[in-house]
């Protein structure tokens, strides 16, 4: 049986003092600024599989932790900072993150051969003109059979059981720039399985969030504790 590691990179909206200067706290409580429920879903799948959580501290628009370092949204604020301040944001907010989650899931494939690897978001039902009919977003790599598998199982069950439009690699590519496809780069397929849950923020909202919570822990807990 695999052992599981649990991350939430967009799980906080605060920013540091030093850094406040740069968004509007509007900004900040957007979906630009954090991803609102995700931290919730998270927390409820950590304890349901007693598995390890790492969750960002800060906002997404100090140092976004699913962004690769070459990427050049990494820094949203990167246009009013020094190079100092840049290396700072790496070194002592990004880099730490990074290899702690990296830490994690070597030691799970240690104790266990495998690991499954949830990495909790949550999305804007509305972007622009787009209104995403999306509700429970599976991201994964099609060319990696346990992930196929497991998000294939997943959203069957939720279709089975809530009523939720769920979709696989919608409403972004499951190969895109992020925390599973780097960690893809470092891990075999026989020993690391990533995949991205993505809530609709529709969702988040509605008044009945938190029964909503309990049952996506129930259903995404049962199918990935068999893997």
């Amino acid at each position: 049986m695999s052992h599981i590691v649990i991350t939430c990179e967009h799980a906080s909206k605060a920013m540091p003092a030093a850094f406040a200067h740069l968004f509007n706290q509007a900004t900040l409580d957007s979906h630009r600024g954090w991803d609102a429920g995700a931290l919730e879903l998270a927390q409820g799948l950590s304890k349901a599989l007693g598995a390890p959580l790492f969750a960002g501290t800060w906002s997404r628009l100090l140092v976004d932790l699913n962004r690769s370092a070459h990427h050049p949204g990494r820094i949203p604020g990167k246009r009013q900072l020094s190079t100092d301040q840049h290396a700072e944001l790496h070194n002592n907010f990004w880099q730490p993150y990074r290899t702690q989650v990296a830490e994690a899931v070597q030691l799970a494939i240690a104790a266990g051969g495998r690991c499954v690897h949830l990495s909790v978001h949550s999305f804007t039902p509305v972007l622009g003109d787009q209104h995403r009919k999306t509700e429970i977003g599976l991201l994964y790599d099609p060319a990696r059979v346990e992930e196929s598998q497991l998000a294939t199982q997943l959203q069957q069950a939720l279709k089975a059981t809530t009523g939720l439009i769920a979709h696989r690699n919608q409403p972004y590519r499951g190969v895109a720039d992020g925390h599973t496809t780097a960690l893809r780069r470092q891990f075999t397929a026989n020993h690391y399985a990533g995949l991205e849950i993505e809530i609709s923020q529709a969702l988040v909202d509605a008044v009945n969030w938190n029964a909503t919570t309990k049952q996506l822990v129930e259903i995404v807990g049962d199918v990935v504790a068999t893997k």
